[in-house]
């Protein structure tokens, strides 16, 4: 009879979901305090929209420094153990951002709480592949994944009320607080292995053990490989693309989210709220995508079909943009196309690669990808100066997300094969 699996989904998810929706919270919150009609803290830092850009982005350059190292780490050490240093650097950062009295300041802050955050995501990554057997694996991504869009969705009228009520930096140094709150939760709920669990039956962990390491056998090649000759492979170099696309879309749209709200003159809260909608929309369908990429054993298409979404949806907003709420409507559609995509995209690497190397390939795909998340800002930010509207760079993010769909039918299907013998890196 199969043994209960409730108990996986009830301890593991949550703490990882709650866990990486606080680091997302202290990512993006400044989203809506770069708005000057709800925030002085473009006035108080002397920024300009190129500025704004810059600031959201630099977080991206300091966060693909340890994502390879942090996939290593995660494998071959302890994912709870390195995300546990992470919590107590990335809240140390995030306060310091709120203590940054110039722009200079708050860059390098910024700049280091993206090294702070940069191995949470592939050591996340490595522990829910050790808990989650291939048949629940992008239901698993996708459910500890909603702390993207429930980051932006609870929290953004909580930032909107706290920017209104005390300001951008007491809203930073609070937020930023969060971490430090969660570490002794996330210590004492998860363990690396089912076998190092006392919580579950001896059923289940027998269960999860034989299932796991069968997969992990499939995928296992007869002889030594080389991290380095996977690397290589246009398969990994074609995921960082996608991810690149992907990331860039996804923040420069956050970042300048609110400058399509402007004319309707709304109160902070107002909008933090509808800042929140398309998040909330977000999140319903990532468990949908996902759920029905786990039944039908399907990545590529599903990737395709929400990014193509998420694209189109971006570029009728800016046809529609003398509609206000026409084109708000196709907003809640371009937002969550990133983010649904990214339950079966990250499965794919779990099932197409060896225990062994999937982690630090994860960290590469997802540090180089990030990238994107300091390009997007900073290209919408530049062309919104040169042409005083974001019309000409949410068109360019659109079409980036299109060529992303067409880009995911190339992605691997089945195992991916290395040259050998090699030797191990």
């Amino acid at each position: 009879m199969r043994p209960m699996t409730q108990q996986r989904w009830l301890r593991i998810i949550p703490v990882a979901l709650i866990a990486y929706t606080i680091s997302y919270v202290d990512r993006t919150n400044i989203s809506l305090a770069l708005d000057p009609k709800i925030s002085t803290m473009m006035h108080d830092l002397l920024m300009d929209d190129r500025m704004k850009g810059r600031a959201a982005g630099i977080f991206f350059l300091g966060y693909v420094l340890l994502q390879i190292s942090g996939g290593h780490l995660a494998n071959r050490w302890s994912a709870k153990k390195l995300v546990s240093l992470c919590l107590i650097f990335w809240g140390a950062c995030a306060i310091g951002c709120g203590l940054s009295k110039t722009f200079g300041q708050f860059e390098i802050m910024r700049f280091l709480l993206g090294v702070a955050e940069s191995s949470v995501f592939p050591a996340i990554v490595v522990l829910l592949a050790r808990w989650f057997p291939r048949a629940e694996r992008a239901r698993a991504n996708a459910l500890w994944n909603l702390c993207q869009p429930l980051a932006v969705a609870a929290s953004a009228p909580v930032t909107g009320w706290l920017l209104g009520a005390y300001g951008w930096q007491t809203m930073l140094i609070l937020e930023g607080g969060l971490p430090f709150i969660w570490l002794p939760i996330w210590w004492f709920f998860i363990s690396d292995h089912p076998r190092d669990a006392k919580w579950i039956s001896p059923a289940e962990r027998e269960f999860l053990e034989t299932t796991l390491q069968h997969e992990a056998e499939e995928l296992e090649p007869p002889g030594k490989i080389s991290i380095a000759a996977i690397f290589l492979r246009w398969e990994i170099l074609l995921m960082i693309v996608i991810n690149f696309l992907h990331n860039s879309e996804a923040y420069g749209c956050m970042t300048f989210f609110t400058d399509g709200l402007k004319a309707k003159h709304f109160t902070a809260t107002q909008y933090g709220f509808l800042f929140a909608v398309p998040y909330a929309v977000t999140a319903v369908i990532m468990v949908l995508i996902s759920w029905h990429s786990d039944k039908t054993s399907e990545r590529r298409g599903h990737v395709a079909f929400v990014y193509t979404l998420s694209g189109a949806s971006l570029i009728a907003s800016v046809l529609t943009r003398d509609h206000f709420w026409l084109s708000y409507g196709c907003l809640c559609l371009a937002i969550p196309g990133p983010y649904a995509a990214l339950a079966p995209f990250w499965a794919i690497p779990t099932e197409t690669m060896s225990r062994n190397v999937f982690g630090p390939v994860i960290g590469l795909v997802n540090a180089i990808g990030n990238t994107g998340g300091f390009a997007g800002p900073y290209i919408v930010g530049s062309l919104a100066m040169l042409y005083h509207s974001t019309a000409i760079p949410f068109n360019a993010l659109g079409i980036g997300m299109l060529l992303a769909a067409a880009l995911a039918f190339l992605l691997p299907k089945g195992k991916i094969q290395t040259p050998l013998p090699a030797s191990r890196t």
